[in-house]
């Protein structure tokens, strides 16, 4: 593995760890239980005790540490290439719900910052979603035309920050960059200083819609509430067939310092090449030089090299922005919906008392917000414009969504038989640091190889719903391709929707 494929840790995590909470060990009684404590479960439990709700989140492993600790932190309501697409399946209107509800976001989490004066790094910025082919140039001038239409302070340009050309580019001023976890602890502090409840390391393991509604953690505690909210990123509960219009991303991410007479000056994605990203951030105790952050190689868990895809993106860096010495890389996970929006709102159909926060699409940072925002009007019953636009019940785009639908079932179905068919390789040919499903005794079983050379075996078969993990060579990681869910080399719960960790073999 060369250098550029070593997966060093989070810069959010490293620069900002944060203090350790409890897990919870007895009954609880409160208003409202927010399973999950990213930035959509901490959004939402901080605006109902703002609110004078009785709040506890239950998170399975750290708050603010899963994906919200891997995120590249861009604020803004420009989602690559979204408008143009609204316009024609939400109509205009739709369009103008969507932008305004994400620009809101912003401005509600930059009022928190000025209020509880929160050292997070914040910095207004443009954000731009550019193209370097010239044939995709008038799908741009679309897109910023459908942006400013939606109302948005978007352009078509020519011209960035960049250190080599583009053919086009939409534009929109006023957006934000920040470091996520230091707003968010700072976030979780105030929430326990209103009487909100924090519990790690408490993996949720059922949900009784009852009145009131029963939470069952695996620490064999209890929590009673009236209203109880999923925000697990991928919901651990699904009771609404959402997994079947959602599908899971990784992306990977790669840091160094740059001089800040190099700073970009401004957010950028591209659609093109895999997806490329580049922002810069505040380098932690250099004022002379920025963090350069630059995302990519979009995969399905579970499937591919890693260590290839790292390389890559490594390369991509090192072309356009010689010198930067990469001190940092992590990965990422997203949730994208059949038909682009997220699902914001009820559980499910027949849902009184539970709500679900999912399928950001990799804009989970203004998706989150917006989602604390709109749960918190729903729970209080208070007025919301885009309850319906973000509703997971939605039925009319049903038709609409249907060819990608049925793209996303295959997928799985075809993850589901297709990685039962592949040869499976001996376990003899796996070498220090790998791992791979292999057959033994007639049976297949997940093998990794340690680097002393001992053997670690889990069963293959997913916890969530039965597909077989793959192996991620350069996190070290069983991932599941159907849905997700990710595991580490001894089989424990890493990344949901499992709950469950991999039942060990022997070999």
């Amino acid at each position: 593995m060369t250098e550029n494929a070593q997966v060093s840790g989070s810069y959010w995590l490293q620069t900002a760890p944060g203090a350790p909470r409890p897990a919870l060990t007895e009954d609880l009684d409160v208003d409202v239980a927010v399973i999950g404590g990213g930035i959509a479960g901490l959004c939402t439990a901080y605006g109902l005790a703002r609110a004078g709700r009785s709040v506890a989140v239950l998170e399975a492993d750290r708050i603010a540490a899963s994906v919200t600790g891997h995120t590249t932190a861009k604020l803004t309501a420009l989602h690559s290439l979204v408008y143009a697409k609204l316009r024609r399946t939400r109509g205009p209107e739709g369009a103008k719900l969507y932008a305004r509800s994400q620009t809101e976001a912003i401005e509600h989490a930059a009022a928190l910052v000025d209020e509880l004066g929160i050292d997070c790094d914040w910095e207004t910025r443009s954000a731009y979603t550019y193209v370097r082919d010239a044939n995709r140039v008038d799908e741009v001038r679309a897109e910023a035309a459908a942006a400013k239409e939606a109302g948005l302070p978007a352009a078509f340009v020519t011209e960035t920050g960049l250190p080599f050309p583009v053919a086009g580019a939409v534009r929109v001023t006023g957006q934000a960059q920040f470091h996520p976890r230091r707003f968010l602890l700072a976030l979780a502090e105030d929430f326990e200083a209103r009487g909100g409840r924090i519990f790690e390391h408490t993996t949720v393991h059922g949900l009784d819609e009852g009145e009131p509604c029963r939470v069952s953690a695996g620490t064999g505690a209890t929590v009673r509430a009236r209203d109880v909210v999923v925000a697990t990123h991928y919901p651990v509960f699904d009771r609404a067939l959402l997994f079947s219009r959602l599908s899971p991303r990784r992306e990977l991410v790669v840091a160094g310092p740059i001089s800040a007479d190099r700073e970009v000056d401004g957010m950028y994605i591209t659609p093109e090449e895999g997806t490329r990203s580049v922002r810069t951030a505040p380098l932690a105790g250099d004022a002379g030089q920025k963090l350069l952050i630059v995302t990519g190689e979009h995969f399905t868990p579970g499937t591919g090299d890693t260590r290839e895809r790292f390389d890559r993106l490594g390369a991509w860096t090192a072309e356009h922005f010689p010198g930067v010495g990469l001190t940092h890389s992590w990965a990422t996970q997203d949730i994208d919906p059949t038909d682009t929006v997220p699902m914001v709102g009820p559980l499910h159909p027949r849902a009184r008392h539970t709500y679900v926060a999912t399928g950001f699409g990799g804009w989970g940072m203004s998706g989150g917000l917006m989602a604390g925002r709109l749960l918190t009007a729903q729970i209080t019953g208070a007025e919301c414009a885009w309850s319906g636009l973000y509703d997971p019940r939605r039925l009319r785009t049903q038709v609409r969504e249907a060819p990608q639908f049925l793209k996303t079932q295959a997928e799985v179905a075809g993850h589901f038989v297709g990685d039962r068919l592949k040869p499976a390789p001996p376990v003899d040919a796996l070498p220090p640091g790998e791992g791979a499903v292999v057959r033994v005794d007639g049976h297949r079983v997940a093998v990794y190889r340690d680097e002393d050379g001992a053997l670690h075996a889990v069963s293959p078969r997913c916890t969530h719903l039965g597909c077989l993990v793959g192996f991620n060579a350069a996190e070290r990681a069983w991932e599941c391709p159907c849905h997700g869910s990710r595991f580490d080399t001894e089989g424990n719960v890493v990344q949901g929707p499992a709950t469950k960790p991999l039942e060990r073999r022997e070999i």
